[in-house]
């Protein structure tokens, strides 16, 4: 069947939003198609054969970022602290394992969230679910509710001043690897944690002044003071993904032009649906995630739809089990998909299974339960011989109180109220994430 950015309108679909004007949404989709691309063609070749890197066991993908970004959290400050965490997760990372960290923020597009119930309830009031500021106000009122299509509009400004600032930085000297202890974040710079990090930023020091003696440095060397943080989001909302979806001059390809990297949600990755006829027809590095419900047989299709030509680095599982679960279900599946010799970037998103409620009534998720899964998924990988390529967070690089335990910070269950900011789901904060930086890297640099 030919593939066009629109054939998925004849498809069903699920997860989408119904637009009561139907007369202005065409004319908010028409006005996005005539706007600039926010990402290129090539630059998603380049992290597609960067992905292919991790594949083979040749680096690590780091992909995290806010559950959903909102219009009213949108400032400078958040953005840099995501981004300097991004910064020392990848030194950490990099100096254990010995690896280059292929980094890829949830940031500049992750705005639509799917949700279990269409409607949510409060002391009798029902009301459609809030489905992220590109669609709808997370306000409990009946008119914040409605989906208003000019909510895409000002989804594509903010991702475009936010991709903005994030390649300023990524290329204005904030990367430069001489300036490693400037990346600690001023809340964790006097825990151990962060005492631990400014260590292994005063070994990296060292080396430094040693390869500038060799005459090595930031001028001779761009990589040593430039970086690449690329972007994603899961693409749920296709009227958007759609108008942003462009035909590359160079291979006459189709390109969504949205985010370097996109994703299928657990709930939308019916293979008779819309979201995986849209996905097959873009050349993007694409995901998919796989939760527990997923069968043998039906993986392989979904492999052999989604990247037909087996092709190394376009497509990354993503794996969302749960600790109670992974070591049941996935095994299996990695056997399935080794077997038949199906090239996939395989990564752990060790957050989507392990949300419970707290005694105090707030949507968490405990730090212990998150560590057992990334280390189950390594250990499964490493039974199976294949490759456990990479990590998908839920994060920022905020002081939240939204996830409980770690040894950094300790948040119990009567701590969350302090700093619950979320827009939607738990995200580990920036010492919590950093602690699972440093479970990863498989090194204890503080013993050397």
């Amino acid at each position: 069947m030919s593939w066009t950015p629109g054939s998925w309108r004849n498809f069903p679909i699920k997860q989408q939003p119904t637009y009561q004007d139907q007369e202005l949404l065409k004319k908010v989709e028409a006005e996005l198609s005539s706007y600039p691309p926010l990402i290129f063609a090539g630059e998603a070749r380049d992290l597609k054969e960067k992905l292919a890197k991790a594949g083979r066991g040749e680096a690590f993908l780091l992909q995290g970022g806010d559950c959903a970004e909102s219009f009213s959290d949108f400032n400078a400050k958040n953005i840099k602290n995501l981004f300097r965490l991004m910064l020392q997760m990848n030194m950490v990372l990099m100096y254990g394992t010995g690896k280059p960290v292929v980094k890829v923020g949830r940031i500049a597009g992750q705005f639509a969230k799917p949700r279990s119930s269409d409607f949510e309830e409060i002391d009798g009031v029902k009301l459609p679910s809030y489905r992220g500021d590109i669609i709808n106000s997370i306000e409990f009122t009946e008119a914040a509710r409605v989906p208003n299509p000019k909510n895409m509009l000002k989804a594509y400004n903010q991702s475009a001043a936010t991709l903005n600032l994030v390649r300023a930085f990524a290329r204005g000297g904030l990367a430069d690897l001489t300036k490693v202890h400037q990346w600690n974040l001023e809340f964790i710079r006097d825990n151990p944690l962060g005492k631990r990090y400014d260590a292994l930023s005063t070994k990296i020091d060292h080396a430094m002044k040693f390869m500038a003696a060799c005459g090595l440095n930031s001028d001779t060397m761009p990589q040593l003071h430039q970086t690449t943080l690329y972007t994603s989001h899961e693409a749920l909302l296709l009227n958007y993904e759609e108008a942003l979806t462009r035909q590359d001059s160079e291979t006459g390809e189709w390109y969504d032009c949205s985010a370097h990297m996109l994703w299928i949600g657990d709930r939308t990755r019916d293979l008779n649906e819309a979201h995986i006829e849209y996905f097959r027809g873009i050349k993007n590095p694409i995901g998919c995630k796989v939760g527990p419900t997923m069968g043998e047989d039906e993986l392989i299709e979904l492999i052999d739809a989604l990247n037909p030509d087996n092709e190394e680095g376009r497509l990354n599982l993503i794996v969302r089990m749960g600790a109670s679960k992974i070591r049941e279900y996935f095994p299996k599946l990695l056997k399935r998909v080794r077997d038949e010799g199906k090239n996939v970037v395989w990564s752990c998103d060790p957050m989507h299974g392990n949300v419970e409620k707290s005694s105090t009534g707030f949507k968490t998720r405990d730090f212990d339960n998150i560590l057992s899964e990334v280390e189950q998924f390594v250990a499964i990988h490493k039974e199976m011989g294949t490759v456990a390529a990479g990590i998908h967070l839920e994060m920022t690089g905020n002081d939240v109180t939204e996830c409980t335990g770690s040894t950094s910070c300790a948040i119990t269950d009567e701590g969350l109220a302090s700093r619950y900011h979320t827009q939607c789901d738990p995200r580990l904060n920036a010492s919590q994430a950093l602690e699972l930086a440093f479970m990863l890297s498989h090194k204890d640099d503080d013993s050397e």
